[in-house]
């Protein structure tokens, strides 16, 4: 019975975390393309977000950015700029934004949205060559770009 009531409690408070976020197509961007409010409302986590931007299945931000922090990684991109540092130099809202819809910020990057889930031309079902069918899921969640943004903010030296 004690289990059940734990497992219930954390059933519980996992879906009031994801019933407070902001659906992608609900995310507000300023006129520069950050995000202000956080999507969740909770804190992001630096060590998940460390993870996620080595995940190849997820984040896989080393593929295209060169991070000296995650030099444990292996195959760092060169497609888009280190990201050595950012954390002194740009803000959380940015960061938010960026990691959220960069073409909001950079309107020619070749960057994914990774919060994103209506407005794309010819969506694709993974790699099976067949268009989408139902609803798209971001790539990231709404706390997982929290932990990514929580992650980039402590890249504070260039």
């Amino acid at each position: 019975m004690r289990l059940t009531a734990i497992t219930a409690a954390a059933v519980l408070v996992a879906g009031t975390a994801f019933a407070d976020s902001v659906a992608p197509d609900s995310v507000t961007y300023d006129e520069y393309g950050a995000v202000e409010a956080s999507l969740t409302g909770a804190p992001g986590d630096a060590a998940k977000g460390r993870d996620l931007m080595i995940n190849r299945g997820k984040g896989n931000c080393i593929a295209c950015h060169e991070v000296t922090a995650l030099e444990d990684a292996p195959f760092h991109g060169e497609v888009g700029p280190a990201l050595n540092g950012v954390g002194g130099y740009r803000t959380e809202a940015e960061l938010r934004g960026i990691v959220a819809n960069p073409k909001m910020t950079f309107e020619g990057t070749v960057m994914p949205a990774f919060y994103k889930t209506s407005g794309f031309t010819r969506p694709g079902d993974g790699y099976t060559g067949k268009a989408a069918q139902g609803e798209i899921e971001p790539i990231l969640s709404a706390q997982e770009i929290e932990d990514v943004v929580a992650f980039l903010m402590t890249l504070q030296d260039s």
